[in-house]
């Protein structure tokens, strides 16, 4: 492990910020020297993290409490807190940032939190537990799921349509021109799409496996679908609405990240990740991580992975900057550069850049 305390010539000049969910806290790694350079607390269990675009900071959730934290990037501490409702699902922040989206379970509502103030500026009543919500570019618009249908909220009227259908929902995502809703039916085992406009359906997809988890690739020209039913990924083109086909990828694929050209497939019950060539849509080749892997992250730069392994309490680091050529060469041992402990339980991480 000297190795992964030693400063590194390249690497990644920013941080990545580890929720650790039964440790309470923030683990900050610093992506140049690849080593945690501060253990950040919060009085709350976090199970999500974002990195603002626009200002050096994350934002925490820490749903059973309902709050959001702020943690200072050059600082690596926690600045501010808000306690935005008393339980809460996920967060989302807008395209400008100038506020974030609260999926909240008590009360159940969808809530706008000003980035600047972190407090409550407007909310959306729903009519049941939520499940997931997405919310459109534009910021006009977000789709919620509950384990009983599809809603679309109108985020400018603070008005909410639906249920679009019913069912048994879960992952939802907007297409990239969000003019399409794409929600996971888990009981039919398919995707159903919706006109974002007038929320009527254009049409259900079939799925080989249950739609657990949804990636969509930076183009936005592909979906990536896996869950129980099928070791395999399942690829949609949102803008043909059709299945382009399904791969073979690991033992009961779960969780996915995507670069500019590969996709990362956790695979929790083996500790691997496949990584597919999204061009040819092909497995070139498989990654032995920790135990658990149950989150996937890429650096803006597109050149590593980090992969939060659950029970190990780690963070594998993949580095990517190797040609879909070089990874066959070399058997497919090329992709870990190191293992970083980070604490108990990873569950969410992003990386942000560090200034000069």
């Amino acid at each position: 492990m000297a190795a992964a305390c030693s400063r590194r010539r390249g690497g990644y000049r920013g941080y990545a910020f580890i929720a650790n969910e039964e440790g309470q806290g923030i683990a900050a790694i610093d992506l140049e020297t690849m080593a945690v350079a501060r253990r950040i607390p919060l009085d709350g269990s976090p199970t999500q993290v974002l990195a603002s675009g626009t200002r050096p900071v994350i934002y925490a959730l820490t749903p059973d409490t309902g709050s959001v934290h702020e943690v200072q990037v050059y600082k690596l501490s926690s600045e501010r807190k808000s306690a935005v409702a008393a339980t809460a699902v996920s967060m989302a922040l807008a395209a400008d940032e100038k506020s974030m989206y609260l999926l909240a379970r008590q009360p159940r509502a969808l809530i706008s939190v000003s980035t600047e103030t972190l407090q409550a500026q407007s909310s959306i009543a729903l009519p049941d537990d939520p499940t997931d919500f997405a919310v459109t570019v534009s910021g006009n618009f977000a789709a919620v799921t509950t384990p009983r249908g599809v809603w679309v909220a109108d985020l400018t009227a603070r008005s909410l349509r639906g249920p679009l259908a019913e069912g048994e929902f879960g992952a939802v995502q907007f297409r990239s021109d969000g003019k399409v809703v794409i929600a996971a039916d888990l009981g039919q085992r398919r995707l159903s799409l919706f006109d974002t406009a007038t929320g009527k359906l254009i049409t259900h997809l079939p799925m080989a496996v249950r739609p657990d988890n949804l990636c969509i690739d930076q183009t936005g020209g592909q979906l990536f679908v896996t869950g129980d039913g099928m070791d395999a990924v399942v690829i949609v083109q949102p803008y043909q609405t059709e299945v382009a086909g399904t791969v073979l990828a690991g033992r009961t694929p779960g969780p996915m990240a995507v670069s500019s050209s590969m996709l990362f497939v956790a695979s929790p019950q083996s500790g691997n990740v496949s990584i597919l060539d999204i061009n040819s849509k092909k497995v070139i080749g498989v990654a032995q991580v920790g135990a658990d892997p149950g989150f996937v992250t890429v650096t803006p730069d597109n050149q590593y992975a980090l992969v939060l392994n659950r029970k190990s309490g780690d963070v594998t680091v993949l580095r990517l900057s190797l040609s879909p050529s070089a990874l066959v060469r070399e058997r497919n041992m090329w992709a870990v550069l190191t293992v970083i402990p980070v604490g108990s339980k990873p569950v969410s991480g992003a990386v942000a850049v560090r200034g000069a």
